[in-house]
């Protein structure tokens, strides 16, 4: 060991070579939660990184495959320890498709007779005071489509809520932050991706900005506000865009418009945006009011 220690400094030392070190789980400690005074609100508070592996893009249509679960400890300077894993496959209701197979390295052999043990999986996040996945958008319903418990919890999203370019990161792919964080693990694997987060979410900010677990903790406890232009003009539809907002076709029950979220202190400007740039008048958007219970779901 003290060996290898010394050929990756020389190497790094040259300028010419960047080593990247396999990354390790950290030990799991349950005995660590519940706290014996554990109060609510009090802390330190329980954090559940999530990745689910899928038959394709649609929760709708689409079955999970594999669900990985870290849980881990936190409090206001940030991660501590971790203290439960969870990691099962499940059958789906069709076959899984060669190119799944080819991201996911999950075969109809590895999963087959397979079942999720939905209590188990609802024992295991009952405790959570935030879940957060990297890409909160995509797992969050699947993960409410298979148990209840899901819906009614914090969610916050590592790719969405977290500044990595201000950070000193190029891209917000979960591999590219690992490997910028000197590392590489077996990615496309749901618990391995779990404990690769936790990792780049506990890395030492490279820049003045908030470190990224903190910049996730402050984005989950504030309230946001989705502003849908119901009935802008076609011709205002690339403004649109260039300020951020996303087009909405109307599944799902949904409004057919153009929407974005925004934090509460700039909603007035965008206010402003919109009866000048937009509707040419009086603002005829519809508002709503997001916590992280709300955020993220289909």
């Amino acid at each position: 060991m003290e060996l290898d220690a010394s050929l990756v400094e020389r190497l790094e030392a040259t300028g010419r070579y960047r080593v990247l070190r396999k990354l390790e789980p950290r030990p799991v400690m349950p005995e660590l939660w519940p706290p014996a005074d554990r109060q609510p609100g009090s802390w330190p508070r329980l954090g559940i990184i999530l990745d689910t592996e899928t038959t394709g893009l649609d929760h709708a249509t689409h079955d999970v495959i594999e669900l990985g679960m870290v849980a881990f400890t936190y409090d206001e300077t940030g991660v501590r320890d971790v203290v439960g894993v969870f990691s099962a496959l499940q059958e789906p209701s069709h076959a899984i498709s060669a190119e799944i197979t080819r991201i996911t390295g999950i075969t109809g052999e590895m999963v087959a007779g397979q079942r999720f043990d939905l209590d188990a999986i609802q024992r295991f996040i009952e405790d959570a005071d935030l879940l957060i996945a990297h890409n909160a958008r995509f797992d969050r319903p699947f993960c409410e489509k298979l148990t209840p418990g899901f819906d009614v919890k914090p969610w916050a999203c590592s790719v969405s809520e977290v500044d990595w370019v201000g950070l000193g990161f190029e891209g917000t792919k979960l591999v590219y932050l690992v490997s910028q964080c000197g590392a590489f693990h077996n990615g496309h694997r749901a618990v391995d991706d779990c404990h690769a987060l936790l990792e780049v979410l506990s890395h030492p900010a490279r820049t003045q900005a908030p470190a990224a677990f903190q910049q996730l903790l402050a984005s989950s406890l504030q309230t946001r506000l989705r502003i849908h232009a119901i009935g802008s003009p076609f011709h205002t539809k690339d403004a649109l865009k260039a300020r951020g907002y996303r087009w909405s076709d109307g599944t799902g029950g949904k409004s057919k418009c153009w929407w974005r979220e925004v934090a509460e202190d700039v909603y007035d400007d965008e206010v402003c945006f919109l009866e000048e740039e937009i509707y040419a008048g009086s603002m005829n958007a519809y508002v709503e009011s997001l916590t992280a219970c709300e955020r993220f779901k289909a």
